[in-house]
């Protein structure tokens, strides 16, 4: 892809700005990586990873960590430190894509929970639930779910979100506050987004945002040795437990069929990048 050009946006967020909602919305000020679609991030990650681990914290706080030597634990922390190995080749060889990674500090727990759900917070703060082990069923399938989620903070969706989020609550004019670093709405747009009393302990995404996701977890899944072809399988069995009930995983998923459908059509890229174990 060629280079972008110095976001517009890249302005002191300590200072006062008074800015028409119109100009905001339009601010695209970075690309997100396989894809290439434009996106607006008005927050800084560094206080969105600073908030993460506060969270992720408070979360394992309630949830303690299953430790090793269990071997469900052990093939999570594995299958993770693959995928975080393969997302840092990828960004590291592209300059443009290598601060999207900065500050990570990355660490993998599995957590006693019956929920069939995984996520991840920025700055690579990840949480597989036991629920979802009975449904992944193989270590490559837990690839595809953990690349999905991991693909989800790379993209920086959160901030994306939070970012249309603030503008919708604060308006123009006030949204600079908002954009201090470390501002009351931020905190609790933060909070409602990714707190672990949501249930969910992750932010809702959009399903354009999902379908994002797919496609970079299948890349790095493939360069982390997985074959991306696992994913239909493991959908489809997602598909036949969800039926009747919302998964938390699956919230503000696309449609089974066409989650599946998109994925076959992509798997040729995505095996570009396979190189087997």
């Amino acid at each position: 892809m060629n280079d972008f050009p110095p976001p517009p946006c890249s302005f002191n967020m300590k200072k006062i700005f008074i800015l028409p909602l119109a100009i905001v919305s339009l601010l695209s000020c970075t690309k997100v990586p396989v894809t290439g679609r434009k996106q607006v991030n008005l927050l800084p990650e560094s206080d969105l990873r600073q908030m993460s681990l506060t969270e992720y914290n408070k979360f394992l706080s309630t949830h303690p960590p299953i430790p090793e030597p269990d071997a469900n634990a052990t093939l999570v922390k594995k299958v993770g430190k693959n995928i975080q190995a393969a997302v840092e080749r990828f960004m590291n060889s592209n300059k443009k894509y290598k601060e999207r990674i900065a500050g990570y500090n990355w660490q993998f727990n599995l957590v006693e929970d019956k929920t069939v759900n995984a996520w991840c917070m920025p700055g690579g703060k990840v949480v597989v639930y036991t629920g979802l082990l009975p449904v992944t069923q193989n270590e490559t399938a837990l690839a595809v779910v953990m690349g999905h989620e991991i693909a989800h903070a790379i993209a920086r969706h959160g901030n994306e979100r939070m970012s249309q989020g603030l503008i919708v609550q604060t308006g123009a004019t006030v949204l600079s506050i908002a954009l201090s670093s470390k501002s009351q709405a931020t905190q609790e747009l933060f909070n409602q987004s990714y707190g672990a009393a949501s249930g969910l302990g992750v932010l809702a995404y959009s399903r354009k945002h999902e379908s994002e996701a797919d496609k970079l977890g299948l890349v790095f899944m493939a360069m982390a040795g997985y074959d991306p072809h696992e994913a239909v399988p493991f959908w489809q069995r997602m598909a036949k437990i969800s039926k009747g009930e919302t998964l938390a995983i699956l919230s503000t998923h696309p449609s089974d069929e066409k989650r599946i459908e998109d994925i076959k059509q992509f798997l040729p890229k995505a095996m570009k990048y396979y190189k087997p174990q």
